[in-house]
């Protein structure tokens, strides 16, 4: 029997039964629909995470004042027994391995410019910041150097700050109000977006001396290290912890390497993309007990079928795979149904509601069919098995 004549066979077998073939091609489908939605949002909720952690670099360190304890809270938003200072930033700073040091203090204040007035974000900090948050000045200038301690009133203006309060007008050199006190503008810094739901543009950076003073604060809320390529994250984080141990008398800072909450996110979003797929492969195994039915109820109509293919001169191999591909020909096209009812489905998503991370990859693509395929050939071998085994005498005198 020629690979051709195989081909037919399935094909006409699949024809002769339109609906029950539709229904339970349509049970794959809907299992692979299912498999490649959810791994889509996963997919897309990690790219989505990794690029929100991933636009500061990763040879970062974060150090805010406070020991975390079982409910990992650290002292950032309170005060703590011995608060981070200028001073500590400093001795970090001098590390041989510490590139740039960023001390930082936030809150929220009203700032007036323009003839507008908003409540954003103030954010305080030191004149690096630009190079360990990898953000760039657009026009104008950020803090100049030393401007930690001096406290002058400079201020640089977010790009959504700046369109608000004076539209397409260039606001150097203007006035604003920050908490009451006037501030001159010098620059306004390039689009970032949002980190974590923080919008970056809609902010006002002044000195951090200043919003010490701005928000009656005794120390810092956090300092932001970069290390230089090629040194160990751990390395560097002993090294500052050392150095605050020693200033302090006792280990009271929480230090945070952005690689290791990259490797903690990425495990939990591992745990969260196998969650996902095992939901999805409920369907895919009732999907797979439906071709299971199918094949087995097929067999039992095609008794006299398989009995004159045998007399014919069939094999019990080429029996075998007759029903093995009609198992697989309906998974397949299951599968490929699945996989553009799934991604559809995606795309329509996205379109719906634009700040839903969805991403169907080729990836997505190929394991659709072949997960079908694996599904449509495994529940098709004790069947197909059944009926290469079957006498070709009986089966014709069943006819």
């Amino acid at each position: 029997m020629k690979i051709r004549d195989r081909a037919t066979f399935a094909t006409s077998a699949i024809r002769s039964q339109p609906v029950r073939s539709t229904l339970t091609a349509l049970g794959i489908g809907v299992g692979i629909a299912a498999v490649v939605l959810l791994l889509s949002l996963g997919a897309g909720l990690q790219r989505f995470v990794l690029n929100e952690f991933t636009q500061f670099g990763t040879n970062l360190l974060s150090v805010t004042p406070g020991r975390k304890t079982t409910f990992g809270m650290s002292g950032a938003m309170i005060n703590a027994v011995r608060p981070l200072s200028l001073e500590d930033a400093d001795a970090i700073a001098a590390l041989p391995q510490v590139e740039r040091v960023c001390p930082v203090v936030m809150g929220n204040v009203a700032v007036e410019g323009g003839g507008h007035t908003r409540r954003v974000m103030a954010t305080c900090v030191g004149a690096s910041m630009p190079d360990v948050w990898r953000f760039s000045v657009a026009s104008g200038r950020f803090l100049p150097a030393g401007e930690e301690r001096r406290a002058r009133p400079l201020a640089v203006l977010g790009d959504k700050l700046w369109r608000e309060l004076y539209g397409e007008r260039s606001p150097l050199g203007e006035v604003v109000r920050v908490g009451g006190d006037r501030y001159r503008v010098i620059g306004v810094m390039e689009p970032k977006g949002q980190f974590l739901g923080v919008d970056l543009d809609d902010a006002i950076y002044v000195p951090v001396a200043r919003g010490l003073e701005l928000f009656d604060r005794e120390g810092l809320m956090e300092v932001d290290v970069t290390f230089r390529a090629g040194a160990s994250s751990d390395a560097v984080t002993a090294a500052v912890r050392r150095t605050l141990v020693a200033r302090h008398g006792d280990d009271d800072c929480t230090i945070t390497a952005q690689q290791q909450m990259l490797d903690v996110l990425g495990s939990v979003l591992s745990v969260l993309t196998f969650a996902v797929a095992a939901l999805g492969g409920i369907s895919l195994l009732v999907g797979g007990v439906g071709i299971l039915t199918i094949m087995t109820i097929a067999l039992g109509e095609r008794t006299g079928e398989i009995g004159l293919l045998r007399a014919l001169g069939a094999t019990r191999a080429q029996v075998r795979w007759l029903f093995l591909g009609e198992a697989a020909a309906l998974s397949v096209i299951g599968g490929v149904a699945g996989l553009a009812l799934g991604g559809g489905a995606a795309f329509l998503l996205h379109v719906l509601v634009p700040a839903l991370p969805v991403a169907v990859t080729p990836w997505h693509a190929l394991l659709a069919v072949g997960v079908s395929l694996a599904i449509g050939l495994g529940a098709g071998v004790l069947p197909a098995v059944r009926a290469a085994r079957l006498d070709p005498i009986e089966a014709l005198r069943a006819e």
